[in-house]
């Protein structure tokens, strides 16, 4: 870079505080020598400005591929009184001093400033324009005027208002995003407008924004989205028609036709109103309001009153500035005394709000709901014959999906795992409905405001961690809202949320005595943790080997490159090699890998009884076993999974594994899936995050392969090593089950990527001893884990197909 340059990216104007007009931007000097700043007005008399505000800008660095280390290109200066200046001045300049050269790089006349401090008065921006399902047209956004508050109104192409609903809100992301005063806090800045699509006339829409001193306006053009539309009806129905169809070509059901098949009948529901459980708790349903849409609020009560099981009380704690949801509900349900209304001298937020239709709770477990949401009518029927199975648990959980604005499509259903702390620690997975003993509510506190937008993520949470049993009932019970208002629906609108949700999360790692980082992963409401690992604990890797060195050397040399954790051994067991070329290359891995060393297996092939066998002389408090056939691609491979390994209800650890061509070859094992067990998500791409994210977030897994495991040396020990009845199948799975019956976690974690070379065609029972082998090992298993299969996979959803590995709908 040979000459100054500079940009003034941002004029802000405040009103508020002394007219100010703030310029920020910034500049390079070709010496990286630090700059003056002078404000001049009229060409000639010099003005006082306070202090110019300095700091960095990597994406300054970035884009002009310079190093600023020791300069700091960035600045903020600060006009005050910009009206009075306008006044006096025809014209300011802002000159950038470099000793006698002065350069301008800003410039105002007195009509320029006049349109500017008129424009910067009232500011809007759209988050979001989509139409949803081909029949609401969604619309999301921000504004501000820093002498009251916007009106927002939307006009159609002849200038008529459009019959539409605007639902104003807080969104304190933009106050923290754009540095705004706390004064906005609390203002209802944000807007969302709804409007039936196919109802709007014309090409156009106007959305205008008025404000105290000036109205702006924003064209929408209907007819592209219109165009849009088509073309994805035309898209949506050739891949329709391309998915419905089974292998076979037979027709296959969508998810309203299932979730229609499966839905508890009229003659069921009529049952279960004449069902006496022996425990009969009282719930209640808290739920706090804020302007809440009277059809919705209707929606929800009704699905309430329509519940089979009769013994709960709703709770209803409404924050809105006026009367009218208040009217609605002594109007429509003021004889219902289950029904509990109060209205809150001053919105305190949902926190604060749902704290207060807590306090208005007297049933023994308290269920959480959204105020525009609905249930299943047989929802609290399945909770509490959940509450008496399980001998009065402290937490029940649900499946859900998702409910069109209209009320008329259900989609997108979370089928869930059991109980998942390590899941839950990525990703609050457990959501809706969640029910809570009042006892445990009592103990660990309500909802806390400071992690507003992610209070529900902290508050299940802490209630998870002090709860003895966690019951989930894998049933779509549940129907979230999907629209404007709601992270369902636009996860990239909530920002502020995410980083509440990540607080959270540290905040569980402090109360629990781990020390670990969270941070946001590129997948909005998806975390990640480091822990910090404790000591540098030997590990010691064991890979079992006959012949191809090829695939060895591969293995060996990306260990010993690639790998940042160096404190580890290597056992290579050689069991039966043939080859005279595997010899010498043992002889030359003393030099090559000093950490590795052979040793040899005499007796015939049983992979399970290599292991055992490498196992006694291993000296590494943690066993890695590793096939000859992977590659890592990773540098912290071992980091990864050392982290989640030492934690104390942790046993075995398992790795994300590759085919050569970037396919999925494991993202951990499903329990009888394919008949035994197998690996779910298998021949996906490595970009596919799986259902609601699986293939990329660490959780518990009843199984991973040996083809990458950590385990702690004193949990193999103690479990009885690998069973040496299992010579070549199900050896693994086995182990992990030992591990599962004797309290200890089994984890996958997406963050130790290797890739396995072994063949997608690979034939393992080609002859009759090897298929009598198969069906041996097969009948072994069956014996001893019989009882675990016929329950099933607690962390694969029984209504998920075991067919295949893609989380398709299970077919009965």
């Amino acid at each position: 870079m040979d000459k100054l340059c500079f940009s003034i990216d941002e004029e802000r104007y405040d009103d508020r505080h002394g007219h100010v007009l703030s310029l920020v931007g910034w500049y390079m000097h070709p010496d990286k020598k630090e700059c003056g700043f002078q404000l001049i007005g009229d060409g000639y008399e010099v003005i006082d400005i306070p202090e110019v505000e300095r700091y960095d800008r990597p994406d300054v660095a970035q884009s002009l591929e310079v190093e600023t280390e020791g300069f700091l290109p960035g600045f903020t200066v600060t006009i005050p009184e910009v009206l009075k200046l306008r006044q006096k001045y025809d014209i300011l300049e802002l000159l950038l001093l470099d000793g006698e050269e002065k350069t301008v790089i800003w410039e105002r006349t007195g009509d320029e400033l006049d349109e500017l401090v008129k424009d910067k008065l009232v500011e809007f921006h759209i988050d979001r324009v989509e139409v949803l399902y081909g029949l609401m047209l969604e619309i999301q956004g921000w504004t501000t005027d820093q002498r009251g508050e916007v009106e927002v109104t939307v006009h159609k192409e002849n200038a008529e208002l459009l019959d539409c609903k605007i639902t104003r809100g807080r969104r304190p992301d933009v106050v923290e995003r754009r540095h705004l005063d706390d004064d906005y806090r609390n203002q209802e800045i944000g807007f969302s407008i709804s409007a039936a699509f196919l109802e709007i006339p014309g090409n156009r829409i106007v959305l205008h924004f008025c404000g105290d001193s000036t109205t702006k306006t924003y064209e929408i053009d209907i007819k592209a989205l219109r165009r849009e539309q088509k073309d994805k009806e035309k898209a949506k129905s050739f891949w329709g028609r391309l998915f419905r169809k089974d292998k076979n070509g037979e027709h296959k059901e969508d998810y309203e036709e299932w979730f229609n098949r499966h839905k508890a009948d009229r003659k069921t529901l009529r049952r279960q109103r004449h069902v006496h459980f022996e425990q009969n708790p009282l719930i209640s349903i808290v739920i706090p309001l804020y302007c809440t849409p009277i059809p919705y609020l209707k929606e929800l009560i009704d699905s309430v009153c329509a519940q089979t099981y009769t013994n709960w009380q709703l709770c209803l704690a409404d924050g809105s500035p006026d009367q009218k949801v208040e009217e609605y509900i002594q109007k429509r349900y003021g004889k219902d005394k289950r029904i509990l209304y109060k209205h809150l001298e001053d919105n305190g937020g949902i926190s604060v709000n749902t704290n207060k239709a807590i306090e208005m709770a007297t049933g023994e477990y308290l269920m959480l709901s959204d105020h525009d949401d609905t249930l299943e009518p047989d929802a609290l029927y399945e909770i509490v014959k959940a509450v008496n199975d399980h001998h009065g648990p402290e937490i029940i959980y649900t499946d859900e999906d998702k409910l069109s604005m209209d009320g008329e499509f259900y989609f997108e259903p979370h089928f869930k795992s059991d109980y998942n702390l390590f899941r839950l620690r990525d990703n609050n997975y457990i959501c809706h409905i969640f029910v809570v003993k009042k006892a445990l509510v009592d103990q660990v506190g309500g909802l806390r405001p400071e992690f507003d937008g992610s209070q529900d993520y902290d508050f299940i949470l802490r209630c998870c961690e002090q709860a003895k049993q966690v019951i989930h009932i894998p049933k779509v019970l549940y129907h979230w809202r999907c629209h404007m208002n709601s992270v369902a629906a636009n996860p990239e609108s909530k920002a502020y949320a995410y980083e509440a949700g990540c607080r959270a999360i540290q905040e569980h790692y402090r109360r629990v005595g781990i020390e670990a980082e969270v941070e946001m992963t590129k997948h909005p409401g998806w975390y990640r943790s480091h822990v910090k690992i404790q000591g540098e604990p030997l590990v010691s890797i064991i890979i079992p080997n006959k012949d191809h060195i090829d695939d060895l050397e591969k293995c060996l040399s990306s260990v010993y490159e690639k790998s940042t954790w160096k404190n580890y051994e290597i056992l290579i067991v050689e069991n039966n090699s043939e080859e005279q070329e595997t010899f010498e290359y043992y002889k030359n891995l003393s030099w090559r890998y000093p950490k590795a060393r052979v040793l040899t297996w005499e007796d015939g092939f049983n992979y399970s009884a290599i292991n055992n066998f490498a196992v006694k002389e291993a000296k590494g408090s943690y066993l890695l076993f590793l096939n000859n056939d992977v590659e890592v691609i990773s540098p912290g491979w071992i980091e990864e999974m050392l982290m989640i390994c030492q934690q104390q209800d942790v046993a075995i650890v398992g790795a994300k594994l590759y085919y050569p061509d970037n396919l999925i070859q494991h993202a951990g094992v499903v329990l009888g899936m394919g008949g035994i067990a197998g690996h779910i998500m298998c021949m996906a791409s490595c970009e596919d995050k799986g259902y609601f994210g699986r293939a990329v977030n660490v959780q518990e897994i009843s199984a991973v392969t040996a083809a990458c495991m950590l385990m702690k040396a004193e949990d193999f020990r103690s479990v009885g090593g690998f069973d040496e009845e299992f010579v070549v199948a199900f050896n693994d799975i086995d182990l992990c089950m030992k591990a599962r019956a004797a309290g200890k976690k089994v984890v996958f974690t997406p963050y130790a990527e290797l890739y396995h070379y072994e063949s997608k065609s690979r034939g393992m029972e080609d002859t009759p001893e090897k298929q009598f082998r198969f069906e041996k090992e097969t009948k072994h298993f069956e014996e001893k884990w019989g009882d675990e299969m016929a329950k099933g996979d607690p962390y694969y959803n029984p209504n998920l197909s075991l067919k295949e590995a893609d989380c398709s709908l299970r077919e009965d």
